[in-house]
């Protein structure tokens, strides 16, 4: 009889039904197809917030030099270099925070209150007279914008775990597109006044601020948007108390346990009484076991480890913002690169130039994303696939000094090709440590970790405008050097960097632990 009583569920699986989270938990059932209404909306936000970044480095050049605050032409790259970089700094700072804030209250107000910023600071930018305005606009743009470490997290949270390669395919998608669109934009619409004067002749708005009409587009683009985020669901458990659950009386009237439920952890489960412990006897419908100490209070053991206690979180970080460098560093060089004079070594581009390369680079690392990514990271593993393609970004980053000796369509034809390589690779790299930041992690702790490792990430790419910046400038002055002459120089930096994130994928760095998702045997 008692064997009989064992045998079966003492509780059902408790939901709550003001719960948001509890509300959408059937998009995770293993059955479950992907809410593709969902991830559509998420990826125009995630595309909308990802923008702005990297729309300004077509112009930022020509920016810098209508402000007069650099003596000459080569100390452009130190003041561009700073403006690039203070995004990333304001984004360092209150990344971790706006995680923590997404794990409390929720994953929309963040998302809404990043859109926000997109609308406010970005419009300020584009309207910025002096290099101090750009400046502090790009700061509080990155300080207000922690929208993306949530978005990781909400990506993963609305798709079971079959589909969470194709769901973290929606961020990294939207958010490498935006980083190659935004550069197009910024070519094609700085500067209308004297590129389409027939459309913003003399004396119009866009005259007076010849880089506003970019920023302007994404801002409506951020406004239509408001609408559909209210449309999205919070997937965030939200448990106002601990609740009580009363005990189940056997066939023989007595009683075997009982079971208490904290705020973010709804999964019921099958007890047995012992001495001063509830032990799991169902490891099937929970991996977590809770005790409950003689005083009556319950813990989840995962809630008083610290990130930075987690081997696998920590190995993750190093990879993820050594490419962070060397991608935001590459960003910024690129085009300046591309605009610099050929008696500089580099390739007298305009701005609708740079806006054509980077067009045809984002519409082929959007095909290549959406197909061949998921098969990519289910066959390889993101760990290989990380390591693969950091691999294969250093001769490519090493070979365009040699691109720029060409001429003609030859040149035209390599360097597109060589773009749209690079933005594939980084867009792999960059998917699969979406997927190994979630797997390091168990899932009431993903959205802090994506903050945290927004924060860690962003110093990174503060530090790649400033440091890209600052080592162009310093290549344009020495381009009679004996070893490393100009641009060599620059390139054979990016490249060293990208072998080091390359090395860090191997253990005992990174452990293969992350290679599949987080379970409680991962230390």
């Amino acid at each position: 009889m008692e064997e009989d009583h064992l045998g079966k569920p003492l509780l059902q699986k408790k939901e709550y039904p003001n719960c948001p989270g509890c509300k959408c938990a059937y998009l995770q059932h293993p059955d479950a197809k992907l809410p593709f209404k969902e991830y559509l909306n998420l990826f125009c936000l995630v595309l909308a917030s990802s923008i702005p970044i990297s729309s300004l480095y077509p112009f930022l050049y020509f920016m810098v030099q209508d402000f007069h605050i650099a003596k000459s032409d080569e100390d452009i790259g130190y003041y561009a270099g700073a403006i690039g970089a203070a995004f990333m700094i304001g984004r360092a700072i209150t990344a971790a925070h706006w995680g923590l804030i997404a794990d409390v209250y929720g994953r929309k107000p963040v998302i809404v209150i990043g859109l926000i910023s997109v609308i406010v600071f970005h419009t300020l930018f584009g309207l910025s007279t002096n290099f101090w305005m750009a400046l502090s606009s790009r700061f509080f743009l990155g300080f207000f914008n922690g929208m993306l470490g949530p978005a990781k997290a909400y990506a993963s949270e609305l798709t079971n775990a079959r589909n969470q390669a194709q769901g973290m395919v929606v961020v990294s998608t939207s958010w490498g597109l935006g980083l190659i669109l935004g550069p197009a934009i910024g070519g094609y619409l700085s500067q209308p006044a004297l590129k389409y004067p027939n459309l913003f002749g003399a004396g119009s708005l866009f005259e007076q601020f010849p880089y506003l009409l970019p920023s302007l587009c994404n801002t409506v683009f951020c406004i239509g948007l408001l609408f559909f985020v209210f449309q999205l669901p919070e997937t965030l458990h939200i448990h106002d108390d601990i609740q009580d659950v009363k005990e189940e009386e056997s066939a023989t009237e007595q009683p075997y346990g009982a079971c208490a439920e904290s705020k973010g952890l709804i999964s019921a489960v099958a007890v047995e009484q012992t001495d001063n412990h509830i032990v799991s006897l169902s490891q099937t419908e929970m991996d977590l076991k809770i005790s409950l100490p003689e005083d009556g209070l319950i813990e989840d053991k995962h809630m008083k480890r610290s990130l930075f206690t987690r081997k696998a979180f920590i190995g993750v970080m190093i990879p993820y913002c050594l490419w962070a460098l060397h991608d935001m560093a590459h960003t910024e060089v690129f085009s300046l690169w591309c605009i610099s004079p050929r008696s500089n070594g580099g390739l007298s581009f305009t701005t609708v130039d740079v806006g054509h390369v980077l067009s045809i680079s984002g519409f082929g690392m959007l095909v290549f994303q959406f197909v061949f990514f998921p098969l990519i990271a289910n066959f390889f593993g993101p760990i290989m696939a990380t390591r693969i393609a950091a691999v294969l970004s250093v001769p490519l980053v090493i070979a365009y000094p040699v691109i720029a000796t060409l001429d003609g369509w030859m040149l035209m034809v390599i360097l597109n090709l060589a773009s749209l390589v690079k933005n594939i690779l980084s867009n792999v790299v960059y998917g699969a440590t979406f997927l190994l930041i979630n797997n390091s992690v168990p899932q009431d702790q993903r959205g802090v970790a994506n903050g945290l490792s927004l924060c860690l990430n962003s110093i990174s790419k503060a530090m790649g405008p400033a440091g890209g910046g600052s080592l162009f400038a310093l290549g344009q002055t020495r381009q009679d050097a004996y070893i490393l002459p100009g641009n060599e120089l620059v390139f054979t930096v990016l490249g060293f960097v990208a072998v080091l994130s390359a090395i860090t994928t191997f253990e005992p760095v990174l452990p293969r632990s992350t290679d599949h998702p987080y379970s409680d045997d991962d230390k």
